[in-house]
């Protein structure tokens, strides 16, 4: 990196900045660099500084960046790399008890949250989900249970009623460094504002990054209360790309942004068109066949990470389900809202445990009432409420003769202990099988569901639980509470590395990521009797410059090539006149 004077003077500053830049400008490496500057300055035993930020991908970005430039352990571990959740699930476990709490306090996992809330949509003029924020308070004061919604607002709480513990917070972090602050929220803030008068804090930022203004307390004003509260030396990075600068990514994501058109095309921006109807899982194998013969030639390596992107979950489980259909599915790992499939890993889990000293009768109840948990998490309040009067019958001892229980029991019959071998992978993928041979639509959604989640590729703690569970006892005893144990460590403290190969995500998950290559894919959507560009967001008025912030934040995520793949009808507004090369002819 050039040490330009804009970065010098945040390297040689003693109060607190705002550091701002354009995508790929390198504010998380000059932040690592004074990070690194702090540490060499000296830190008393127990200190460290704190780098944080919004999400898990931030923070494996992060902690992937800080590899680099701390080549030292001894200065790795003085630096601590969090999210903010994380950060104040480290307060809130040892302190909570202040606010009223029972001791020890649990996590309300956002599966279970759905659950008892049925799925109610958060809305301020919504009365059910008003009546959920007051049982939520309850939950928290009365059984210790917190929701992670929660996590910010007690934090907050906690550093306004105890100025003794703000005070240690700011000691054992004399450097606070804000990564995304254009996208904290109001709770979060809050507890930053607190934290000011006892130690160091350094924002980064980019209001045209800021993607998640949509959610409650988020948006511009979040720039002018950091300036108001810090009044920061600023630091301006402008545009300078660092992530992909032997490209013209960068340019392309800036000309999205100011709707200009550049003639020539852009240096490792290319197109790939396909017709209305043509098959999405064809399309998208030859798109990653063209990204990395494309990658291969300019960088003479091949792409180990590679994302496609797109605008909805819904659209990244119907790009997924593309690349698993046929003979050879192509491997790749889907980013989604996980809560549906969360509960129907609980199911799962509890088809591995072992049962035979437990009636039929109760084994069908209990598992009726997880699948209960699982409709009603999805709004589905009729199928819910007929497996909830299957179990309740059940557990009387009157075995209803529907179809979908006969079913059941003959699932709890064959997935019996014996019929396991004690590797989680193997039992785990045969748990799979049976419920898609079932021939029960709902059990094979649940097998879609746990395709999705794909446990045991990305939760070591979960087949490292069970598997010394199995040692133990030769059964999954308990299998259950070792996946909800592994689920909340994942959520809070881990689950932040990124894997190579193919990721399919949202553009909002995108957000802070990179990868060598990336594809965006642009298909139409109905708008009533209309077909409109899906990288149009709804209630986007021209010049649209909310859906051109969103599509800038996804071009910008490559460091070698940017692909937009695009139906060639209907034209998007926001794309369909820029000149691009031809990704297939040019490979």
């Amino acid at each position: 990196m050039n040490i330009c004077p804009e970065r010098k003077k945040l390297l040689d500053c003693n109060g607190h900045a705002v550091v701002t830049g354009g995508p790929g400008s390198g504010k998380t490496t000059i932040a690592l660099k004074k990070a690194l500057v702090r540490i060499d300055a000296g830190l008393d035993p127990g200190q460290s500084v704190l780098f944080l930020s919004f999400s898990r991908t931030a923070v494996a970005r992060i902690l992937q960046v800080a590899r680099l430039e701390l080549s030292r352990r001894e200065h790795r571990t003085r630096l601590n790399v969090q999210t903010f959740h994380s950060f104040f699930w480290d307060l809130l476990r040892t302190h909570a008890y202040l606010l009223g709490a029972p001791s020890p306090i649990k996590i309300l996992m956002p599966q279970d949250e759905r659950v008892r809330n049925g799925g109610t949509k958060s809305d301020p003029d919504n009365a059910q989900w008003n009546a959920w924020l007051a049982e939520r308070e309850t939950l928290f004061l009365n059984e210790g249970l917190i929701a992670f919604d929660l996590f910010a607002p007690k934090a907050a709480e906690l550093f306004a009623r105890s100025a003794w513990i703000t005070r240690l917070v700011g000691e054992r972090f004399p450097l606070v460094i804000v990564d995304e602050a254009q996208d904290t929220g109001p709770d979060a803030w809050r507890c930053i504002e607190m934290l000011s008068p006892l130690t160091q804090v350094i924002c980064l930022a980019d209001l045209e990054q800021q993607i998640f203004d949509h959610l409650p307390g988020i948006g511009p004003e979040r720039m002018d209360a950091i300036k108001a509260t810090l009044k920061p030396l600023e630091v301006k990075l402008g545009s300078q790309n660092m992530r992909s600068p032997r490209s013209q990514i960068a340019e392309f994501g800036q000309d999205i942004m100011a709707g200009r058109i550049r003639p020539g095309g852009y240096k490792g921006v290319s197109n790939l068109s396909f017709n209305r109807g043509t098959d999405l899982g064809a399309t998208l194998r030859k798109a990653l066949g063209c990204l990395h013969r494309l990658i291969r030639a300019e960088t003479k390596d091949w792409a180990k990470t590679i994302a496609i992107l797109v605008p909805t979950a819904a659209e990244a489980a119907k790009v997924s389900a593309a690349l698993n259909a046929g003979k050879k599915p192509v491997p790749h790992k889907l980013l989604f809202d996980e809560d549906e499939a969360r509960l129907a890993a609980r199911f799962a889990a509890f088809l591995l445990e072992p049962k035979e000293t437990m009636p039929l009768e109760s084994q069908l109840a209990e598992a009726l009432m997880l699948l209960h948990n699982l409709r009603k998490a999805s709004g589905s309040k009729s199928d819910a409420k007929q497996l909830l009067d299957w179990a309740v019958k059940c557990q009387a001892g009157n075995v209803s003769k529907a179809g979908l229980v006969k079913v059941l029991t003959n699932l709890l019959s064959t997935l019996t202990t014996s019929s396991f071998v004690g590797d989680p992978s193997r039992d785990w993928t045969f748990v799979k099988s049976c419920l898609r041979s079932s021939g029960e639509p709902l059990f094979q959604g649940v097998a879609t569901h746990l395709d999705y989640l794909i446990a045991f590729k990305r939760g070591k703690h979960i087949a490292a639980g069970l598997s010394a569970v199995w040692e133990m006892v030769s059964s999954y005893r308990r299998a259950r509470e070792v996946l909800d144990n592994a689920l909340a460590q994942d959520l809070i403290l881990d689950g932040v590395d990124d894997p190579d190969g193919i990721q399919v995500m949202t553009i909002h998950k995108s957000k802070a990521k990179q990868f060598d290559g990336v594809i965006v894919l642009r298909r139409d959507r109905h708008n009533g009797r209309t077909l409109v560009s899906n990288l149009v967001w709804r209630d986007d008025k021209p010049p649209y410059m909310r859906s051109r912030k969103i599509l800038m934040v996804a071009v910008t995520r490559a460091k070698v090539h940017t692909m937009m793949v695009q139906q060639v009808w209907p034209a998007c507004p926001i794309m369909s006149h820029y000149i691009l090369a031809s990704a297939y002819t040019s490979r």
